[in-house]
């Protein structure tokens, strides 16, 4: 007999599954692990109630220089597994290793991507799998609708998005946070660009996914460990995955003011330097989409460590 699932706010039907589904939540860790106690601990929490769904858990623990604690499978969880890894490659390739691994080597009907310090907050998971449940062959991602970092930082990103857009005409408004099926991680786990930025790989690959509105976190422990020149490099990567309509939209730009050049004297020729230097940066940050690198990321691989208690 069929699972019926039922939508428990409004006990209308949303689907019926013939065989229970299973979703694999990707964290990836450097250090934090006190948050990620905590994380998992919320995750169990906020999805006690789907009992017609088995989850997993994989932590690609990115080279972390702090002993990793001792940590328990919470109930909810039919298997937790850290992937140790060799070197420390940075947040977004541990996601791109992650996927990869994901779709290589397990059995999954969906991939839950979360960061690892909080702010990508557990009680929207319920958000993300009642919209799969509503369209279960299309993605989810959580829009970021209010943040909580300080002026600086939201200033800055929404300087991100402007740029964002003008140059490539694109409005990205989701970072790592979402819920994947199987047949989209299929389609990212072998692109370039994943190696370089999730959230761009996804807009440029995807032809379509759905949204939740999504409220970002404050980070459990700490202080954020993005830095301005991180948020700088993170900032040209997504550009990057679409340099072809960024170098076409510069050069449109650029004649447009060689044309107005009578007009604005100077200034055009300072708006020029300025592109043609922008340009320059993102056809740097294009040469971290590095397909073997990707392709090989199983060898950073030092150790499956599996969490049974």
């Amino acid at each position: 007999m069929p699972w019926r699932i039922w939508n428990y706010k409004t006990k209308w039907l949303l689907h019926d599954w013939s065989k229970m589904k299973k979703i694999i939540f990707l964290i990836p860790v450097f250090n934090d692990w006190e948050s990620l106690k905590k994380l998992i601990k919320e995750i169990n929490e906020n999805i006690k109630n789907y009992n017609e769904i088995i989850f997993e858990c994989l932590i690609v623990n990115d080279a972390s220089t702090t002993q990793i604690p001792e940590l328990s499978k919470p109930s909810k969880f039919d298997s937790m597994e850290i992937l140790n890894m060799k070197k420390n490659k940075g947040h977004a390739r541990c996601n791109a290793f992650g996927i990869r691994h994901v779709f290589q080597n397990k059995r999954f009907d969906y991939l839950i991507l979360m960061d690892g310090d909080g702010e990508d907050r557990p009680v929207e998971i319920k958000s993300l799998v009642n919209k799969i449940y509503e369209n279960p062959s299309v993605s989810v991602v959580a829009k970021r609708v209010k943040r909580s970092e300080g002026p600086l930082f939201q200033l800055l990103y929404q300087v991100h998005k402007i740029i964002t857009f003008f140059f490539t005409g694109k409005i990205i408004n989701f970072g790592n946070y979402s819920l994947l099926t199987k047949n989209d991680v299929g389609k990212l786990h072998s692109k370039a660009s994943l190696w370089s930025s999730f959230s761009g790989s996804v807009k440029k690959h995807l032809i379509s996914f759905n949204e939740i509105n999504s409220t970002r976190g404050l980070r459990y422990y700490g202080p954020s460990q993005m830095s301005l020149l991180k948020l700088i490099i993170h900032s040209l990567s997504i550009i990057a995955v679409f340099k072809y309509q960024v170098f076409l939209r510069s050069t449109l730009l650029i004649i447009a003011l060689a044309f107005l050049n009578s007009y604005l004297g100077n200034f055009s020729t300072f708006f020029q330097i300025l592109i043609v230097i922008f340009n320059l940066l993102i056809f740097i940050a294009s040469k971290r989409e590095q397909e073997g690198d990707l392709f090989n990321s199983n060898k950073n691989l030092s150790e499956v460590k599996n969490i049974i208690h």
